[in-house]
């Protein structure tokens, strides 16, 4: 007897493979609906009054398609208004894609006169924003997104960049957790990033076919010094994984010998996250600061 989906199947006249191409296509268009909007619901509970909100007016923010061979892949930019061109910033996210946090980023980094742009890594593997649970996302999207597909989507959008008001002369990349892991692997990719400012991502790992080398790994191969902010209380990141990293960097080129990794003592885990209850607005607002200088200095 045939499975219930293959009697769905010929009852349309459709074929597998066209349905789940028709089921991925869907899966795209909700997520671009909602791109930039809302909280992921694996980062719930969000709090009420702390998260910042950057107003769009003024700014040309908002979502943009990035063609990666074909491919179309959704991004959340803001940009100064005017004729540029403006340095451009990549603002890789956190596991639950581009939500308002992540939205919110951009436009701050828009109103200090850089074009910020954050593409929407997860689309191909499923919509980040529908998980309610952190380990389900992790293990049925973010674990089967390959660096080498990353790498090459950040290619793609500082190509879409360079046509589009940035000057990708002036390239710099910041990332959150599962961003500030790709952070640094970016800036031992391509030799055009000038600066990287990593927040709380994972320096060490287990290599795998689709996460084949991890920052520790790839300090000889820095184009670009990274700023790495960690909090001294993250219980998944160990301060020894951040020693390790620091006696790497000071034994590398002259890239890694400019990289500084910033600790803040009683910090967990994602204290930049405003909208959320490890928040931690004195080491957020430093590193914040921080970040300002190091693109000042690099751009």
């Amino acid at each position: 007897m045939p499975h219930a989906h293959s009697e769905t199947h010929a009852l349309l006249n459709v074929s597998p493979a066209t349905a789940a191409e028709h089921a991925g296509a869907s899966r795209r268009l909700a997520l671009q609906a909602a791109l930039g909007v809302g909280y992921a619901a694996a980062a719930m509970p969000v709090m009420a009054q702390t998260a910042i909100q950057t107003p769009a007016q003024g700014l040309v923010s908002g979502e943009v398609m990035v063609d990666v061979n074909g491919f179309k892949m959704p991004a959340y930019r803001s940009a100064p208004t005017g004729p540029g061109p403006w340095p451009v910033v990549l603002v890789i996210s956190e596991i639950f894609g581009v939500h308002e946090y992540i939205a919110d980023v951009t436009r701050r980094l828009a109103r200090l006169g850089y074009l910020a742009i954050a593409p929407e890594f997860f689309v191909r593997q499923g919509d980040p924003s529908a998980y309610g649970e952190i380990a389900k996302l992790q293990s049925e999207v973010i674990a089967k997104v390959p660096d080498a597909q990353v790498m090459s989507d950040l290619d793609a959008t500082v190509a879409w960049a360079a046509q589009n008001g940035g000057d990708t002369r002036r390239l710099a990349i910041t990332g959150f957790c599962w961003g500030g892991r790709i952070t640094w692997l970016y800036a031992a990719h391509q030799p055009r990033v000038k600066a990287g400012i990593a927040w709380y991502g994972r320096l060490q790992g287990q290599n795998t076919a689709l996460t084949p080398q991890h920052p520790v790994e790839l300090v000889a191969s820095l184009k670009a010094p990274v700023l790495g902010l960690y909090g001294g209380a993250d219980t998944g990141i160990p301060l020894a994984s951040v020693d390790t990293m620091k006696q790497a960097l000071a034994q590398g080129g002259a890239a890694a010998k400019a990289s500084n990794l910033v600790v803040y003592p009683d910090a967990p885990h994602a204290f930049h996250a405003d909208y959320r209850p490890s928040y931690r607005e004195a080491a957020a607002l430093d590193g914040w600061a921080r970040l300002q200088a190091w693109l000042q200095k690099y751009l």
